[in-house]
C-alpha cells in the first residue's frame, strides 16, 4: 500500500488529506507535516471523524531540506505532496532528491524577497529528477492544473490545433467578511498586485495590473462578473508545450469591495514584501497583514454561492475553425459540508489528490520534472468526474468566443 506524506496544514492541506484519506485503495499509511504540528492533529481529528481513517502527523520545516529527508526516510513515503508555500518548493525538490521519492506540488516557486514566479527554477531540476529516476509533477492544483488538462483534453479530442486561450477563474462566492483573500493571503495579494503577462504573437506583453477588465457572465446561473487579466503560471507552461498557441491570456473576477481594499493597504505600504523597522524589530508589512487577516481555512463556515472556472479554447479541427468552453462549477457550501473547507482550497486540493492518484497508478509517472498538460488528460479527467469536481464542455461560434458569451 503505497504511503504519501503531505507538507502543508492550510486550507488546501486539510482537504488534500481528507480526500486521500477517501481513496484508501490508492492512499495506505498517510503523514500529515507542519511547522505547527497543533494545525496537523487539527486537521487529523477532522479526518477521523468523517472517514474513519487514522493519519499520522509529524513537525517539520519545510526549509530545511535535511530535516525534511529524514522525515520522508522516516514515514518510508513513496511522494510528497507539497501544499506548503511556493517559496519551499525548491527545498522540497531537494529533500525529495535526498531520500530518494517523487514530488508534487500545486504551485510553482517564487523567491520570498521578490514577487516573481515562473518555472524557470523548477525546470532547471530536470536533469536532476531524470538521472535520479524520480518524477516529479509540477501545478496539481486547479489554476494551475485542472485548467492545464482541460488545455490537453481539449486539444487531444476536440483540435489538431489550437489557436487561443482564456483562463477564466470566478468566485460568485461571498464569506461576509469585510476584506479576507480565498487562500494565503501572501501569496494572493503578490499575484493580485504584480503586473499583468499575457501571451501574443509568440512573446509575453506586460501590462499594468489589473489594468484589462470586463464583464463576464458565467452559465447556470452562477451569474455575472467584472473579470480581470492577469498573469497566471500555466500560461508559461501552456504556451511552451503547445506552440502553437497564439495568444494566452488568464482572467480572474474580484469584487468592488476586495479591490477597494486592496488600493487602500497598497497606497498605505500594507503589501510591502521589504523589510520595515518597527520597535527596533525588522518585519515584512504584507507577512504582518496576512497574520491580521482572516485565516482563509476559516471561511468555509461562512461562505455560500459557487465558483466557475474554465476554459475558453480556439482552434481548427480539419481545417475548420472550432471553438469550446470548458469548465467547473462548485458549490461552496456543499465542499464545507464534505471536508469542512470552502470552494476556493476544495478545487485545488481535489486535483492535488488526483494528481498523486495518477502517479502512484502509474500512468502519470516517469523520471524528470513535468507539467500537467505533458500527461494523458484522460484518467485525470475521469477522476475529476468520480471525486467531486464534475466538468462539462459546450461548443462556441467563433463570436461566442471572442466575447465570452459562454451562458
Amino acid at each position: 500500500m503505497n504511503k504519501v506524506l503531505i507538507i502543508g496544514a492550510g486550507g488546501v492541506g486539510s482537504v488534500v488529506a481528507h480526500k486521500c484519506a477517501m481513496v484508501p485503495e490508492v492512499f495506505g499509511e498517510i503523514t500529515l507535516a507542519s511547522r505547527t504540528v497543533s494545525k496537523c492533529e487539527a486537521i487529523a481529528a477532522e479526518v477521523k471523524a468523517r472517514t474513519g481513517r487514522v493519519i499520522a502527523t509529524a513537525q517539520v520545516d519545510a526549509d530545511d531540506s535535511k530535516q525534511t529527508a529524514e522525515l520522508i526516510r522516516k514515514t518510508g513515503a513513496k511522494l510528497v505532496i507539497n501544499v506548503a508555500l511556493p517559496y519551499q518548493d525548491l527545498t522540497l525538490m531537494d529533500a525529495c532528491l535526498e531520500a530518494g521519492v517523487d514530488y508534487l506540488d500545486t504551485a510553482n516557486y517564487e523567491p520570498k524577497d521578490v514577487a516573481k514566479f515562473e518555472y524557470s527554477w523548477q525546470w532547471e531540476y530536470q536533469e536532476r529528477f531524470k538521472n535520479a529516476g524520480l518524477s516529479a509533477l509540477l501545478g496539481s492544483g486547479f489554476d494551475p492544473g485542472v485548467t492545464n488538462v482541460f488545455t490537453a483534453w481539449a486539444l487531444k479530442h476536440h483540435f489538431d490545433e489550437i489557436h487561443t486561450l482564456d483562463i477564466i477563474d470566478v468566485n460568485g462566492g461571498n464569506h461576509g467578511k469585510a476584506f479576507a483573500t480565498n487562500f494565503n493571503p501572501e501569496i494572493n495579494i503578490r499575484e493580485v498586485t504584480a503586473p499583468c503577462r499575457h501571451f501574443e504573437d509568440g512573446d509575453f506583453v506586460e501590462t499594468p495590473a489589473m489594468s484589462q477588465h470586463q464583464p463576464f457572465t458565467c452559465p447556470d446561473g452562477v451569474g455575472t462578473y467584472e473579470i480581470y487579466r492577469m498573469y497566471h503560471e500555466e500560461l508559461e507552461s501552456l504556451v511552451k508545450h503547445i506552440p502553437t498557441i497564439r495568444r494566452a491570456q488568464f482572467w480572474m473576477s474580484f469584487s468592488p469591495n476586495y479591490l477597494k481594499h486592496l488600493e487602500v493597504l497598497q497606497n498605505v505600504g500594507m503589501t510591502r514584501i521589504d523589510p520595515v523597522v518597527y520597535q527596533g524589530v525588522e518585519i515584512i508589512p504584507l507577512q504582518f497583514l496576512k497574520a491580521v487577516l482572516p485565516n482563509p481555512g476559516d471561511l468555509g463556515q461562512s461562505t455560500k454561492g459557487r465558483t466557475c472556472i474554465g476554459n475558453v479554447i480556439t482552434g481548427v479541427k480539419e481545417g475548420k475553425a472550432k471553438a469550446i468552453y470548458i469548465y467547473n462549477i462548485c458549490d461552496h457550501e456543499a465542499c464545507f459540508a464534505e471536508v469542512g473547507s470552502q470552494a476556493i482550497s476544495y478545487t485545488t486540493g481535489v486535483p492535488t489528490m488526483i494528481g498523486a492518484k495518477q502517479m502512484l497508478a502509474g500512468g502519470w509517472r516517469k523520471p524528470g520534472v513535468w507539467n500537467m498538460e505533458q500527461h494523458d488528460p484522460d484518467a485525470f479527467m475521469a477522476d475529476l468526474n468520480v471525486h467531486g469536481l464534475p466538468w462539462q464542455w459546450v461548443e462556441l461560434t467563433p463570436q461566442q468566443a471572442a466575447g465570452f458569451e459562454v451562458a
